[in-house]
């Protein structure tokens, strides 16, 4: 049997679960009716706060476009399909490894690293954040410019993943790598 106290409790509806011991002390309601009513509002809830929770994840992780393991071409690409699945597991990011992707343009780097983001996020509940890597350098120019370096960088060690792409492809300064 569910302990409803403390899933209330659980989600923060300290309010609820006060009123829901008031009232089964009351002995004055049915209470497998009212126990239906609250597990499902329960599971409501609980679904309720993972789809927004998936939906905010989603949007700060700022992705180009959301792409995702079915929608690549596995037959016309010499990449492992078998490793980018093992790799979608997300299990790496515990041991807090990094993931290279090296091929030349049109190979589906950016397409298979969003797409093991987006894993990471809607299976995962990982936190992602997507760069192009000369946009993170011109950010962290700027950041310091202005005299608050360091606020990037705290942002990103709250993350499970951060995915630069375009390394290598677009130039920027000496400065920015640097701080990269």
């Amino acid at each position: 049997m569910r302990d409803l106290m403390a899933e209330l409790k659980q989600l923060r509806l300290h309010g609820m679960a006060a009123a829901w011991g008031e009232l089964l002390e009351q002995g004055n309601v049915d209470e497998s009716t009212a126990r239906w009513l609250l597990e499902n509002l329960l599971a409501a809830e609980s679904a309720d706060r993972a789809v927004r929770s998936v939906n905010h994840q989603m949007s700060a992780a700022k992705f180009p476009a959301h792409r995702d393991l079915a929608g690549f071409d596995f037959d016309g690409s010499p990449v492992d399909r078998k490793l980018v699945m093992q790799l979608a597991d997300m299990n790496f990011t515990g041991a807090a490894h990094n993931l290279v992707l090296v091929g030349g343009p049109g190979s589906g780097k950016t397409h298979l690293i969003t797409a093991i983001g987006v894993s990471g996020i809607t299976h995962h509940g990982k936190r992602v954040r997507f760069y192009s890597t000369v946009d993170l350098a011109n950010a962290l120019e700027q950041e310091k410019a202005q005299g608050r370096a360091g606020r990037i960088a705290a942002s990103l060690l709250r993350l499970d993943l951060v995915i630069l792409d375009e390394l290598g492809y677009l130039p920027f300064s000496q400065a920015g790598g640097a701080l990269l």
